[in-house]
């Protein structure tokens, strides 16, 4: 590497020269949802989807749950601090544009050897400024990614939010949708072991024999054992929920400890179209200032295999005494150098040729994430419609299944049924309530999995930039 001192005005010229060739980072290409997507504006009356959207559902536990998980999650923890450290990476690469000025003292006591000669003193002050002129825009695409770098850990933490608080949601519904189920079970061992009873009775009474009754206790330990498998599960989902909001597995609020009904979503939840979609989902836009930020970097890397220019003036001042320094005559200076790469093994090319491969690898993420997207609100709405359809047969099925087991039950106690027809009314009731309760848990699922697909009502851009 060849360096030579050039006068200011020679800097001049040559910064006015290499001005012009300047490097330009690659444009990132858009990626738009293809024109085949299905999902459609719902009718007019639909309401959109608001930040808050959970409150939709007045339900105290919920409010809770995604309250407590937005205020003490650890993985939020972790994408806040990210943003912290992104910001203040920015504030560095931002520092590099400026100019770095310092400020410099010294003083120094010579005691000479022979004690004729008196000692003396010698002070030093002085200021250096050095700035590397940014012809070539390196420094700058460095600020710009770094600031595209800060502005993606917003769009993560939002993302992270977002995601969370879908989390938080499903959790309560599944908790809530299985403590209904085990309700269902135990409700129904109640009514088995009542049909049990009453056989004893008939068996004692000589109209039915020890089949019926040995038929009546399989069937109510069958149900039993439904108990344990259910209650295992709504303890698990209840650690799994506590430690979502950042608490001990045991540690979960009273309000979510309590019995309460599964939550009804709210009506008239709208879809977005699809470039509102795009605008509405920051982990896309997330995805999308990461392909920024490579994009930058392709050029800061093009730009170091440029000459680097430096620009250096101090001002200093000595004398024998602190209190001389006022009155001493100042000695300045002004050094202007250029340094051009000659040979470094091919280093500046490979890294060049790296962060264009970073460069491709992030347009390839940003475009699955739009098609990750694209097929999470496709999804959502597959299962929503699914769902809707499932739970309102069971609904049906439900009804029908209750009023044949009390049929059932009222024709054998006549003696106008055999007690096969009463087992086989009371099992299909039982199959149909868990299903129907199963379906309900699913259907407002559902409604929580198409908000978080279409962004989950998060719509601050500036949020994001800050």
């Amino acid at each position: 590497m060849s360096h030579r001192l050039l006068s200011p005005l020679v800097l001049t010229l040559l910064s006015l020269a290499l001005a012009a060739c300047a490097t330009t980072a690659p444009a990132p290409a858009t990626w738009e949802p293809p024109a085949a997507w299905t999902a459609t504006v719902p009718a007019p009356g639909g309401v959109a989807v608001a930040a808050d959207w959970w409150r939709g559902f007045q339900d105290a536990g919920i409010n809770d749950a995604v309250q407590a998980t937005l205020q003490a999650n650890t993985d939020l923890a972790v994408a806040r601090a990210n943003l912290q450290r992104a910001r203040a990476l920015s504030g560095v690469a931002r520092a590099a544009l400026l100019p770095a000025v310092q400020v410099s003292a010294s003083a120094q006591r010579n005691d000479p050897a022979s004690a004729a000669t008196h000692s003396h003193g010698l002070f030093d002050g002085g200021f250096d400024a050095a700035w590397e002129p940014d012809f070539f825009g390196g420094n700058q695409h460095a600020a710009t990614a770094a600031a595209a770098d800060s502005r993606a850990s917003a769009l993560t933490l939002a993302a992270t939010q977002v995601s969370l608080a879908a989390e938080a949601v499903a959790d309560v519904v599944q908790l809530r949708g299985t403590e209904t189920r085990l309700a269902l079970a135990r409700d129904n061992l109640a009514a088995q072991e009542e049909t049990l009873q009453i056989t004893r009775w008939r068996q004692q009474a000589g109209l039915v024999t020890s089949l019926e009754v040995e038929q009546a206790r399989s069937a109510v330990e069958q149900t039993r054992a439904q108990l344990p498998s259910l209650t295992a599960s709504a303890a698990q989902t209840r650690h799994a929920l506590a430690v979502l909001m950042g608490l001990a597995p045991l540690a979960l609020p009273a309000t979510l400890l309590a019995q309460a009904p599964l939550p009804t979503p709210p009506a008239g939840w709208s879809a977005a179209i699809p470039a509102q979609l795009l605008r509405q989902r920051p982990d896309v836009a997330a995805s999308e200032a990461q392909l920024q930020a490579a994009a930058q970097r392709v050029a800061q890397a093009d730009a170091a295999r440029r000459p680097q220019l430096a620009l250096r003036a101090s001002l200093a001042w000595s004398a024998l005494t602190l209190s001389g320094l006022g009155s001493a005559t100042a000695v300045s200076a002004l050094v202007g150098s250029v340094a051009q790469p000659l040979f470094d093994g091919g280093q500046r090319n490979a890294q060049l040729a790296a962060q264009q491969a970073s460069f491709d690898a992030a347009a390839a993420a940003y475009q699955g994430k739009v098609l990750v997207a694209l097929q999470d609100v496709e999804d959502a709405f597959a299962a929503l419609a699914g769902a809707h359809q499932r739970l309102a047969a069971l609904r049906q099925a439900e009804e029908a299944s209750s009023n044949a087991a009390l049929l059932s039950t009222q024709r054998f106690t006549a003696g106008v049924a055999d007690f096969q027809t009463v087992l086989d009314t009371q099992r299909s009731r039982l199959s149909v309530q868990d299903s129907r309760a199963v379906a309900e848990a699913d259907w407002v699922t559902a409604h929580v999995r198409l908000v978080k697909a279409l962004g989950g009502g998060w719509v601050s851009a500036s949020t994001a930039s800050e």
